[in-house]
Order: C-alpha cells, then sequence, then structure tokens
C-alpha cells in the first residue's frame, strides 16, 4: 500500500488559515503557466520585476508580490533583485521539453479549478461539475471538438510519461508479446513498454477520433511498425486479443458497475494464461497519500460516478470476472498496480 507522512494533529489558527487559502498557491501556478512565464525566463533569460513585467505584459500593482510567491513555492530563485526557474520549473515547465507537464495544468486551471468551484454542491448531490460528463457519454462529450481532445489527450500524456518506463520495469514482460491499451490515447504508455522491451508489439485501443492524434504521435516516435491503433467503445465493442490487457487511470473514471463490466471483457479478450493490468491512485482509509484522496475528490466532481477504489475491491472484481490469482504492489507514482492471473 501507499505510505503517508503522518497527519498533523497539532494545527494552530495561521495554520487552518493556510489551509483555507491554499487555492491561491494552486492559482498562482496555474497562472504563471498560463502566461508562459517559465518558458519566457527560459528563453530569455533571468530578469528584474520591471523587465518580467515588460516581458509579459503585467500590472505594476502584484507583479513582485506574484513573483515572490512563486519564489515561496520553489519554482523561482531570486538574487540581486533578478529572477530565475529553479531546477524543478526548468524540467516540468518550460514548453517543448520532453518533460514538460505544462499542458496538464492548461487543463486543470480551465477545467479541474471551476470544478472545484462546485465541490459542496457535488458532495451534496454526487453530480458531476462538468458538463456533459455523464456516465455512458463523459469521452465522448469531451473528444466531439478535436482541439478540445488534442488539449486533454496532450494532458493524459503529461500525466503517463511517469508511468510508462515504472510499468515497464514493474512487470514481468519477458514471456509476454502482444499488450494492448484501453483508453491509451497518443500511444504513451504503449511506447514506454515497447522501447524498454523489443519483443513486444502493442495496440491502443480508444475511440475512433483519437486515431489521428495517435497516428501523428507514433509517427513522430518512429514506432508505426511496432504500436497499432484499433478505434471502438470499450463497454460496446470487444477489447482486442492479446496476451496482456492495461486499464491505466481509466477504471477511476467510471462507477463500480461498469468497472466489473470492463474488467470482465478484458477476461474474455485475454489469451490463456493472460494477464490484466490495473493502476490507479488506490486508496486506503490509514496508508493513502493526500494526494490520492485529492484525486478521488477530483473525479466526484469532472465525472459520473467516478472515484479511487480500494485494492481489495478491485481484486474482487478480478476474481468475479475468473481471474485465478490476484496480486498488487506499489508503484514509484503513487499508483499501485494490481495483476489478476487468467489459467
Amino acid at each position: 500500500m501507499a505510505s503517508n507522512t503522518p497527519q498533523n494533529t497539532t494545527l494552530d489558527l495561521p495554520g487552518i488559515i493556510q489551509l483555507g487559502m491554499d487555492f491561491g498557491s494552486a492559482k498562482v501556478l496555474l497562472t504563471a503557466n498560463e502566461i508562459d512565464l517559465f518558458s519566457v525566463l527560459d528563453a530569455d533569460g533571468p530578469g528584474t520585476e520591471p523587465e518580467i513585467r515588460e516581458r509579459l505584459g503585467l500590472h505594476s500593482r502584484g507583479t513582485r508580490d506574484f513573483l515572490n510567491a512563486l519564489v515561496k513555492l520553489g519554482l523561482l530563485h531570486r538574487e540581486d533583485s533578478r529572477y530565475r526557474n529553479t531546477a524543478a520549473a526548468e524540467t516540468y515547465l518550460v514548453k517543448g521539453k520532453p518533460t514538460y507537464v505544462g499542458r496538464f495544468l492548461e487543463r486543470s486551471n480551465r477545467v479541474l479549478y471551476q470544478a472545484w468551484g462546485g465541490f459542496t454542491e457535488s458532495l451534496r448531490t454526487g453530480e458531476s461539475q462538468v458538463e456533459g460528463h455523464g456516465d455512458d457519454n463523459m469521452f465522448k462529450h469531451l473528444y466531439r471538438d478535436e482541439a478540445q481532445m488534442r488539449d486533454f489527450i496532450a494532458m493524459m500524456d503529461a500525466l503517463n510519461s511517469a508511468v510508462g518506463p515504472v510499468l515497464a520495469e514493474s512487470f514481468d514482460w519477458s514471456a509476454r508479446k502482444t499488450v494492448v491499451d484501453i483508453g491509451g490515447a497518443r500511444g504513451n504508455l504503449a511506447a514506454a513498454l515497447v522501447k524498454a522491451h523489443p519483443h513486444l508489439t502493442a495496440t491502443v485501443f480508444d475511440l475512433p477520433p483519437v486515431e489521428a492524434a495517435f497516428r501523428d504521435h507514433v509517427d513522430e516516435l518512429g514506432l508505426a511498425d511496432r504500436i497499432s491503433f484499433q478505434g471502438g467503445d470499450f463497454f460496446a465493442d470487444t477489447l482486442p486479443t492479446a496476451d496482456v490487457i492495461v486499464f491505466g487511470h481509466v477504471l477511476e473514471d467510471w462507477s463500480p458497475e461498469r468497472r466489473q463490466q470492463l474488467i470482465s471483457k478484458a477476461f474474455e479478450s485475454l489469451r490463456p494464461g493472460g494477464v490484466v493490468l490495473v493502476y490507479d491512485p488506490m486508496l486506503d482509509d490509514e496508508l493513502s497519500p493526500l494526494n490520492n484522496l485529492l484525486t478521488s475528490l477530483t473525479m466526484l466532481v469532472v465525472t459520473h460516478g467516478g472515484s479511487e477504489y480500494a485494492v481489495e475491491d478491485c481484486q474482487g472484481w478480478m476474481r468475479t470476472a475468473g481471474f485465478a490469482r490476484t496480486e498488487a504492489k506499489v508503484l514509484e507514482t503513487n499508483d499501485i498496480l494490481v495483476a489478476g492471473y487468467k489459467d
């Protein structure tokens, strides 16, 4: 299970006030990403507050406090009145770098931040705060506009870029030849697996509108001969046959009944001796880190029926589907990987 820092049970009044204002820290980061601050500092070099204000077209009233807040957050260094990116900002927040996670932050700013504004309503009603996110049409609604679709899958790439190499090392792929990534978008995870294990070939199974973005990405990676795309609806259509089927950050989007349906469909499509792999930031009341709980609450405000879930629940869905045995392990990414083995 995931480890957790002991909870602070001695919060004082300033600490409580700070917790109540933590949304401000989030918005400072999201806005810095929105206005390309980190990319500008990378391209143009460190600058004073007036120089940065000039570069970005900001007002004098708030800029110094804004920059100093980013210093306190560990995203900027200030030396001799000049500001520059920290190593973390330079690595993860500069556009064009392979480690860039700003696309995730862009969507967090536009969608998740707004949805959390309705958290109280979601807690009372159990309903999503995002228009069109019904149980059967969430991704179909999201993908009806190509620009919106590409924006969303770029955000997913930012999340799964760290998971792919970890999954490649956390499971024994030596006896497996084929893998299907369900809801695999542009093929980022599949690419990490086939790069690490040259004997593997992969298929991404996702809604048909994703295919053009997949083709662009996989062609750019030079992996079109080893990763294919199959369009379909994973609730309505049969899943591709394979030795391994992966559900990565997929089950969290759906109700328990839908999760059971997907695990059962995977069982039917796996070859004898096949394995289903599920990873999500799963939950344990005592051991789950705060991030996993906040991720689960994000599912509350942006999905219909989605949430994080217990390892034991996932293993139960696998047993009900017919898997002979299961095992679970913690990944370095705060995700938990559950494997189900078919006889």
